[in-house]
This record gives structure tokens, sequence and C-alpha cells, in this order.
């Protein structure tokens, strides 16, 4: 009866230790679960502004190009001075307006 009382009392012991090692291994399941989630919350919303900050490039980095390429048309850059510059082709008279 003695030795029943004591192999009962390990056997609870031993239930709570395994227990507490689950309740710890939740609680540290659960603060890492919900870590990775805010982690991955930020981490998208840094994504969101890189994306926004990329596309804004891009469409300035198209305007240059069509630019580039105006800027390599003989007619355009002859217009670009006659209105910027006043430069008129010889033989040619410009006409100002108010």
């Amino acid at each position: 009866m003695v030795q029943s009382k004591t192999v009962q009392a390990a056997t609870k012991r031993r239930l709570k230790i395994w227990l507490f090692l689950i309740v710890v291994f939740l609680a540290w399941a659960m603060y890492t679960v919900f870590n990775q989630a805010n982690q991955k919350d930020e981490l998208n919303e840094k994504l969101m502004s890189l994306e926004a900050d990329r596309n804004a490039l891009q469409q300035e980095l198209d305007q240059l190009e069509k630019d580039v390429m105006l800027l390599n048309d003989p007619e355009y850059m002859s217009q670009l001075a006659t209105k910027e510059q006043g430069m008129v082709k010889e033989g040619e008279q410009q006409i100002f307006s108010e």
C-alpha cells in the first residue's frame, strides 16, 4: 500500500512535468507563430513600398527613353531650337506672337 502511494505520487509528478513541458512548448510555438506573422506583415508593407518605388522609377525611365528618342530626331531638334532658342534656318523668318 505504501509502495502504491509512492508509485501514484511518482506518476502524478511525471504527468505534471509532461504537462508543464507541453504548456511551455505550446507557449513557445504560439509566440513564434505570432512573431512570424508580425514579421510577415512588416515585410509585406516594405515590399509594397518598394514595388511602388520601382513602378515610379520604371515610368521615369520610360519617359527618359522617350525623350532620348525625340532628341535623336533632327526634326524635333530643329523645332526645339526654334522654340526655345529662337534659332531659325537660313532663309526663314521667325514670327512672334503675344
